[in-house]
Order: C-alpha cells, then structure tokens, then sequence
C-alpha cells in the first residue's frame, strides 16, 4: 500500500498489524479521481483511520487541514510513522470515533470512514451508526462530502440525514459519496 498521487506520491504506507482491511491503493486512486479539485484545501476528517491512508492521501493532494480518528493502539502508532515518512502534518486522535464526534465542534468539507465490516449478524454495524448520527451530520460542512466504504449487498438505510450522490462497487468493497440530506437540488 502507497500514496498514490500528490506531494508524497509513491511512498509506501506501513500497515499495523491487527485486523485491519486497508483500502487497496485502486479503491483510493478512485475515490480521489472522482473527488477531484474538491480535496485541495479540503478540512478533512478520516475516521476509523487504520494506517491513515485516506487522511494521508488527502494530504499529499493538497487538503489544507486532516484530523485522523482511530482507537487502536497499534493502529496509531503506524499512522505516526507513515505521516513522518511521508512528511505531511495532520492531528492523530487516539479516541472512539463516535466519542470524538460527540465532543467534536469543527465543520468538515471531506469526512472519510472505512469501518471494520460486520463478519456476523450480532457485530456492530458502524455504518448504520454512522448513517443515523446527528454528530455526523454536525461534523459534515452543508456542502461536505461524506464517504464511506462498506461492504457491498447490503440495503441502503432508511435517513432522513444523508442523501446517496454515488454508489460503486470495487470488489470485496463498495464506496458511497454522501451529502446532506438538505443539499439536495
């Protein structure tokens, strides 16, 4: 896994070792394509961080602002290491990402989350979660985007939060562009 474009392009990203399913470098190349000229100057929050790539790639692209969550000790560690690799600045939140959503107080033009999938039908469904919170729509400035990964065939929830702009399969994972519900012409 690497920076795929931008400033710290072609720098390859460590991996912290836990259950992480990172998003393959195609997957981001993509999201970043279809974001375009949105990301430069971007406030961008990347939750459910992992190794940081997607906050890290919006930084080599030129987003003025990232703010990384992510709970997981080992996770964190790999995310100092890659921001110090690649050199790019950005604040790393050790924290529950829904706690930080809860205190946090600043508008975001880009929020990307890449929770862990549910495997089982008792685990916790994070998008669902992320779907319905009124911290998220909150934390999303009115003419933000919020995108998430999932994993693909499950239904689109019932919100009257967010409105779908795009949906699009890449393999073992489907990405969602997201706006306000409001925002809708």
């Amino acid at each position: 896994m690497r920076v795929v474009s931008g400033l710290a392009g072609g720098i390859p990203l460590q991996i912290p070792q836990y259950d992480l399913r990172p998003t393959m470098d195609k997957v981001k190349g993509a999201i970043f394509s279809s974001l375009g000229e949105i990301v430069v100057g971007a406030q961008v929050l990347d939750l459910f961080s992992g190794s940081g790539a997607l906050g890290i790639e919006a930084m080599s692209r030129g987003a003025a602002r990232a703010i990384l969550v992510e709970s997981n000790a080992k996770a964190v560690e790999a995310i100092s290491k890659n921001l110090q690799k690649t050199q790019l600045q950005a604040t790393v939140c050790r924290e529950d990402v829904f706690r930080f959503l809860t205190r946090n107080t600043t508008r975001f033009d880009l929020i990307f989350a890449d929770p862990p999938y549910a495997k089982h039908a008792d685990a916790i469904d994070f998008c669902n979660q992320l779907w319905h919170s009124p911290d998220m729509v909150r934390a999303l400035a009115p003419e933000g985007f919020f995108v998430l990964e999932r994993a693909p065939g499950h239904p689109m929830p019932e919100t009257a939060l967010f409105r779908l702009i795009r949906q699009k399969r890449y393999g073992a994972s489907e990405v969602l562009l997201l706006g306000h519900r409001h925002s809708e012409t």
